[in-house]
């Protein structure tokens, strides 16, 4: 498949994401949904991940897309590997592009949740108050609980040890106890 440069890439993946999924299908390991993740979009997360953050936000679909492939999709891709994250600072750069381009305004709250997710997945405790500002805004239903446990390991840590391992980062014995309790998302 060629790249698709008319970003029907970008509309595809945001039909998959709030369509064809269900809600519960963006936050469970399923091999199925990687796998299907993997045949439609690695290849254009390849072709377009060195593109500069502003060539994505032309559009509120055009950028909430770019976030879905930068920041979310990865995730199923290359789980359990650095590469997972590698465009996480990319997703966030978009994000923070659209954001201030007003784009969020006029997007459902279930989209918002995903344009900004990549600030409660940023290690910089700055993203991380930005991320409770945005999340609490959503109001219930909308992953607050999930931005306050992202900050506050983030404000104990500085980093999520989860990541160590694949980062190949020593851990400390505080991290490995709270990745033990279960904070690992």
């Amino acid at each position: 498949m060629a790249l698709r440069a008319d970003r029907r890439w970008a509309a595809e993946l945001l039909q998959v994401w709030f369509h064809a999924l269900e809600p519960a299908d963006h936050f469970r390991q399923s091999d199925a949904v990687d796998a299907m993740l993997r045949r439609r979009f690695a290849r254009d997360w390849a072709a377009l991940y060195t593109q500069p953050a502003e060539s994505f936000a032309r559009s509120p679909g055009d950028a909430l897309g770019a976030v879905l492939l930068f920041d979310q999709v990865p995730r199923n891709l290359f789980r359990d590997s650095a590469t997972a994250f590698a465009t996480d600072p990319l997703a966030r750069a978009i994000a923070k592009t659209a954001m201030a381009r007003g784009f969020d305004r006029g997007m459902e709250k279930a989209e918002r949740q995903f344009l900004y997710m990549p600030l409660m997945h940023s290690e910089q405790i700055a993203d991380q108050l930005l991320s409770l500002r945005l999340f609490t805004q959503l109001g219930r239903g909308f992953g607050m609980p999930f931005a306050r446990s992202h900050y506050r390991m983030i404000a104990r840590f500085g980093r999520f040890p989860h990541r160590n391992a694949v980062l190949g980062r020593q851990s400390t014995a505080a991290e490995e106890r709270a990745v033990a309790a279960g904070n690992d998302w």
